[in-house]
């Protein structure tokens, strides 16, 4: 074997060795989650680059295939937003919700229910997995009414789950499907309703009593400094939350994701974690690895 044959066998091994180890960091995990039920909020820019969606799709499958029981909650505001545009219509939002007429609905459930679950669940299914997509009015797995009341403005078919009938999930669990949730509820009149994904998923996870809810952003999590990832806070403890809103280190778009982590923690799931999406296979890495990248929120350390 000559000097070059030598350093790229010598290079081969120390890569082999780095998998080895990582694999034996991640397999206590497995063990410790084996049966449970993960309930994952997909959306942000891994929603959108064609590898961090493929790497999102793998670390899905993996978990089923190691005994866990992914289950998953989409968003897709980005997507709706480019609809109305192309169709002339301007997006409205009021304190983080879009405004939603009937028009803008039936945009909308176009949009999470057609286009968006139909590309993920196929993905899925091409990669070896097995997946079935959800509206949230399949089997009135999502019931839900109005949202607003006595001195709030009036934003149309938005809406707050009133249940989450969990049968459905049941039979797919038993048969070891992956299920894909778009966040529309429905109710008794037939009316359709557009609920914040992040919403969904903590009452989802509440619902299965989750081991674990995770929700996918663009940031690295909570941090001290917005700017500075240097900053970021790895373990918030359940007490801590609003204390961190009042002092504004959670702010913005953070506090009703934290938030409804907190609620979900309060409400039986095991742990909560805020994950930046934008890292590869960031869900194997928050799960399988020591440290994890991103956020948890737990009820105490």
């Amino acid at each position: 074997m000559n000097e070059e044959s030598a350093k790229l066998s010598d290079v081969s091994i120390e890569s082999l060795g780095d998998r080895a180890r990582a694999l034996t960091e991640a397999l206590p995990y497995i063990h410790e989650f084996r049966g449970a039920t993960i309930v994952i909020k997909y959306g942000g820019h891994a929603m959108v680059d064609p590898d961090l969606k493929q790497s999102v799709v793998r670390d899905l499958i993996l978990m089923e295939a190691v005994g866990m029981k992914p289950v998953v909650v989409h968003g897709g505001g980005p997507d709706i937003t480019r609809l109305m545009d192309r169709l002339g219509k301007k997006p409205e939002f009021v304190e983080g919700l879009r405004v939603t007429d009937q028009e803008t609905m039936e945009l909308t459930e176009m949009v999470l229910a057609g286009k968006l679950n139909g590309e993920l669940v196929n993905l899925v299914n091409r990669s070896g997995g097995r997946a079935v997509g959800l509206s949230g009015k399949d089997a009135g797995l999502i019931a839900a009414r109005k949202m607003g009341g006595e001195g709030k403005p009036d934003i149309g078919f938005v809406g707050e789950i009133t249940a989450i009938r969990t049968e459905i999930l049941e039979v797919l669990d038993e048969h070891h499907f992956i299920p894909i949730i778009s966040p529309i509820g429905g109710d008794d009149q037939g009316n359709s309703y557009n609920i914040n994904a992040d919403t969904v998923a903590a009452e989802v996870a509440k619902a299965l009593r989750a081991c674990k809810l995770i929700l996918l952003t663009d940031v690295r999590g909570v941090q001290r400094d917005p700017t500075d990832p240097s900053t970021l806070i790895s373990t918030i403890e359940r007490g801590d939350v609003e204390p961190l809103v009042k002092d504004k280190v959670i702010a913005g778009g953070m506090i009703p994701k934290v938030r409804a982590c907190a609620d979900a923690l309060d409400r039986g799931v095991g742990k909560t974690h805020i994950v930046d999406g934008r890292v590869e296979h960031a869900i194997l890495l928050e799960l399988f690895t020591d440290h994890g990248i991103g956020t948890q929120i737990v009820s105490r350390q």
